[in-house]
């Protein structure tokens, strides 16, 4: 339970990150935002494990012998991209109005295209962690479950934070998520190789 809660702290940071966003540069952010917000965050997080896990149930057959190795290169992947995101120094722009600093996408999940958007993109790392769940035979809708309540909860503090704290908490959220990731990746592969 412990390697799930911490996949999905993981996995919830890009999540968290644009939550934050949009609490700094969204002035009229109102509650049924950060909820609705929150929710569609939860709900593709919860969803694309699910969808990783029946793709990979398709190929497990294929690559048994190798499956550990895969899940340790998309964990890495996804995490060492996240790591090198949390030091980009050229996402960083001002927010429509010129005020704080924001990452160079809109984040304005008042508008649905643009939370679906960002729901999705924020998503994508969920299906290679739903992949690496089939791989390993491993069950999937509990710790989608929990992938997607804890998201939920972590987007809930981050459109606070941003609202109230500000932008330098986003890249430190990303740095940890990142290694979390990478972390969790090495710890599967050497559980079979040793």
């Amino acid at each position: 339970m412990l390697e799930t809660i911490l996949i999905a702290l993981g996995l919830s940071m890009d999540a968290f990150a644009v939550s934050v966003s949009s609490g700094i540069c969204t002035g009229q952010l109102k509650p049924h935002h950060i909820i609705r917000g929150s929710f569609a965050f939860g709900i593709f997080q919860f969803a694309m494990p699910v969808l990783g896990w029946f793709l990979g149930t398709n190929f497990r057959a294929y690559i048994q012998n190798v499956d550990h190795w895969i899940a340790f290169a998309l964990l890495a992947f996804i995490g060492t991209k996240m790591v090198i995101e949390s030091f980009d120094a050229s996402e960083p722009v001002a927010c429509e109005d010129g005020e704080v600093p924001q990452k160079a996408s809109r984040t304005d999940v008042r508008d649905v295209k643009t939370l679906l958007t960002l729901s999705v993109a924020t998503s994508i790392d969920a299906l290679a962690v739903g992949l690496s769940y089939s791989l390993l035979g491993k069950a999937i809708l509990s710790p989608a479950a929990t992938i997607g309540f804890i998201t939920f909860s972590v987007c809930i503090l981050g459109f606070e934070f941003g609202k109230r704290i500000g932008y330098l908490i986003e890249k430190r959220a990303e740095l940890l998520g990142g290694l979390i990731l990478i972390g969790i990746g090495i710890k599967i592969l050497l559980e079979h190789l040793l």
